[in-house]
């Protein structure tokens, strides 16, 4: 049966109190990531919405012939989104519930329990003159309050906005030590629930990416024309983390993982700034230790950190200037493993579309608007929350689409190219007596053959396409150096890069061919042999796509067979991703990089010896034989084939990837989770469906009703939205029936208010109208 992979990078908004709609959404992915497991390894325990989702996913296998599996391995998120995120990718990785997430979010995200102990009135009398202030902010909003889902809310509101206008003013209401200690216990009863299966194949890496916005910021040198060198300051900062640590139950410690949730979410005004002297204090009333601190704080505050200021930067929140992380997330799209086809996903959750500016809940806005210039309170929350949050994303998804039709056309070009090269190849080995049985010594002798002949055969256009390699090489071996010396200066690397040119023109390579003999320069092929990383990932990759397209049909070899060949692959592609990282090359090689725009020679000889790339090609060649062993000979020749080729390929194609080399070689979608975009069970999107966007979207920390109510409302939405995108990825001919399609999604919406109904008390009146209009949907 043919499999295909179904790859979702979520992008996590900010949105203050919306962030409660967020977590249902997540919530939502999460329950489908759980089924799509349960599905692959034919667990049959689905119950709830999981059953529905496997249901869908069996009846896909039976029409289409097709065995689809979803999986998350990016998130990327600011402010609120980030919090959701971190604990969406923990439970990915550990197999952990979401359910402690949801509590926090329900029961203690609330303004009760988020103010400040120095800010809370003292008594009922304290500040009384400031009740006018809570009953005009009522009457103006008496409407929406009016229209809560249940009638005991209209009180609490009330009360809780008594006491919060009358709490500290100019200066932060909300505790930071406050949320800090109620991040530690969401993570506290997350890590006491049972671990589950990974919701992630074995050799695939989760990447997160959290946004933080540095208060003061730090300066950065930049190189010019005239003068030489100029300072900017910068205020971005991205705190990452990624399963491939070798961590088996988390992404991180405890304190991490809080550091980034509690900095990414400090939002301006509401919290304090955050700084590390916080979490310092937090985790001695806990009495927690915090192993890895300092490589810690060096990692994500190189400059802070080498400044001797990390413990005292302030921090703020990652939407500022960063609230929709598509670059982050594109980021991590190099080095991803590729089984089988790739259907890959940017899915962006947000819970205000563009169409909410236009509705009625923003006629306060268009009021200001009118009235001329906004005032100093109208100036500081658009400064601080509605500007960074509304800009456009248009330059993310063109630089997406400019990226995926690249390699559509890379694509289509290799595919044309495919007959020619294999015909190059059989010409070139098809009297080879022992092709049909390699040895790791003779793949080795022809793989040597295969590189010269393709590299003497392109003539002229060698040159081009060496330099480009060579160039490449330089690239990787600068990004080496910066995550080996994060606190060295910009001026630095671009000294490296320029001494590491000059050792290579005395290496003989400042000319890639022999324009006499039109044949390569044999030290440049030497050089290749010995630091060529990039090269040999990308074949493993190639191997892997075509294995996927050309050979994985049970016409021609057995599922073990199959699977053998397929890990043999994947295990000897792991073994040069590990040579990629700085962590291979061992902590004293910090003092080779030190030294390198002194003794580039040095560096590329140690380079070359911890590495020791061939070697490592015996090794992949010992795995891969091993897998064509158990192949028939039909699907041996095409894979073998396919390796000896892959140099030709290499030449043609690499320049149309402006030596990038892309990992997964797949084009890339971009699909919404909003309210608007869901309208079978409800139309009317956000104005009709969501409370939190009252009192300038803090609504839901007001009420327990909001919360509840927006929480179900990102399940439900949520609910459609992957069922659309999960059909989205299968030919339209190998969908369900319009009526299937509909009979899923009612399904889904009754499992999610069955799973809810216990636990949401402060809607009941909202559940039962929703099977109502359940009930009515045709």
């Amino acid at each position: 049966m043919r499999e295909k992979e179904l790859r979702l990078a979520l992008i996590c908004y900010g949105g203050v109190s919306l962030a409660i709609y967020m977590h249902g959404s997540l919530k939502e992915v999460w329950r489908l990531l759980r089924a799509s497991r349960s599905h692959t390894d034919e667990v049959h325990e689905a119950e709830g919405v999981e059953r529905v989702y496997r249901d869908l996913l069996l009846a896909i296998e039976e029409k289409a012939g097709l065995r689809l599996r979803i999986l998350t391995d990016i998130i990327a998120g600011a402010s609120a989104g980030g919090i959701n995120g971190i604990f969406l990718a923990e439970a990915i990785v550990t197999g952990r519930s979401l359910d402690p997430l949801t509590d926090m979010w329900l029961e203690v995200a609330d303004v009760d329990r988020l103010l400040s102990q120095d800010a809370r009135p003292v008594n009922r009398f304290s500040k009384i003159w400031a009740e006018p202030v809570a009953w005009g902010l009522l009457r103006k909003k008496a409407a929406a309050i009016e229209k809560t889902v249940s009638a005991e809310a209209r009180a609490e509101i009330s009360a809780k906005l008594s006491r919060f206008v009358r709490a500290r003013w100019f200066a932060p209401p909300f505790g930071g030590h406050e949320f800090t200690h109620l991040l530690f216990d969401a993570h506290a009863t997350m890590s006491a629930t049972s671990t589950g299966p990974r919701l992630l194949p074995a050799s695939q890496p989760l990447d997160l990416f959290v946004t933080v916005t540095d208060f003061y910021g730090h300066r950065e040198n930049l190189k010019i024309n005239s003068p030489d060198e100029v300072t900017e300051t910068e205020h971005r900062l991205t705190i990452s983390f990624d399963s491939r640590k070798g961590r088996d139950m988390s992404l991180g410690p405890a304190a991490e993982l809080v550091f980034a949730a509690r900095a990414t979410a400090s939002f301006p005004g509401a919290f304090p700034a955050f700084t590390t002297r916080e979490i310092d204090t937090v985790l001695a009333q806990r009495k927690m230790e915090w192993k890895g601190r300092e490589a810690f704080l060096e990692r994500i505050l190189p400059k802070q950190f080498a400044a001797g200021r990390a413990e005292d930067t302030p921090l703020v929140d990652g939407s500022v200037l960063a609230n929709a992380p598509f670059a982050q997330a594109a980021s991590a799209l190099r080095n991803r493993p590729a089984r089988r086809e790739v259907d890959r996903r940017f899915v962006y959750i947000d819970p205000i579309p563009d169409v909410y500016l236009t509705g009625e809940v923003r006629d306060e806005a268009k009021e200001a608007a009118r009235s001329g210039v906004p005032g100093w309170f109208t100036t500081i929350l658009g400064a601080s929350s509605s500007i960074p949050r509304e800009q456009p994303i248009r330059d993310s998804l063109e630089a997406i689409e400019r990226r995926s039709e690249r390699i559509e056309r890379m694509r289509t070009i290799a595919r044309s190219l495919r007959t020619d090269i294999e015909r190059s190849v059989e010409t070139m080995f098809g009297r080879t007596f022992f092709l049909s049985r390699p040895t790791p010594r003779r793949l080795a002798s022809w793989r040597d053959r295969a590189l010269e002949r393709a590299a003497n055969s392109a003539g002229y256009s060698y040159a081009a396409y060496g330099y480009l390699k060579l160039n490449g090489i330089v690239d990787d071996i600068v990004a080496t150096l910066r995550r080996t010396c994060p606190d060295a200066d910009v001026s630095f690397f671009s000294d490296v890069r320029r001494a590491l040119h000059r050792e290579l023109d005395q290496r003989g390579l400042g000319h890639m061919s022999d324009a006499k003999k039109m044949n390569a320069n044999p030290e440049a092929i030497a050089f290749f042999r010995s630091h060529d990383l990039r090269f040999r990932i990308r074949r493993a990759r190639y191997l892997a796509r075509h294995f996927s397209e050309e050979v994985e049909m049970p016409a021609l070899a057995g599922r073990d067979a199959l699977d053998a060949m397929e890990e043999a692959i994947f295990d000897g592609l792991a073994l040069y991703l590990d040579r990629e990282t700085s962590d291979f090359l061992g902590d004293d090689f910090a003092e080779v990089a030190e030294a390198a725009a002194q003794d580039p020679a040095a560096l590329l000889d140690e380079l070359a010896r911890r590495r020791d790339l061939p070697a490592v090609d015996e090794e992949a060649e010992t795995l891969f034989i091993r897998g064509l062993e158990k192949l028939p000979a039909e699907a041996q020749r095409s894979m073998l084939l396919a390796y000896l080729g892959f140099p030709l390929l290499d030449i043609a194609t690499l320049p149309l990837l402006e030596g990038e080399g892309l990992g997964e070689f797949d084009p890339i979608k971009v699909d919404r989770i909003a309210p608007d975009d869901a309208a079978t069970l409800r139309q009317g999107g956000t104005r009709a469906k969501l409370k939190g966007i009252e009192f300038n979207l803090f609504g839901a920390f007001f009420s327990r009703a909001y919360r509840e109510n927006d929480y179900l409302w990102g399940r439900l939405d949520s609910a459609e939205r992957m069922i659309d995108i999960l059909l989205s990825s299968i030919a339209v001919g190998d969908r369900p029936s319009f009526d299937e399609i509909r009979g899923f999604k009612k399904r889904a919406f009754a499992a999610v208010l069955d799973e809810e109904e216990a636990r949401l008390t402060s809607v009941k009146p909202l559940i039962a109208s929703l099977r109502e209009e359940l009930e009515r949907i045709d």
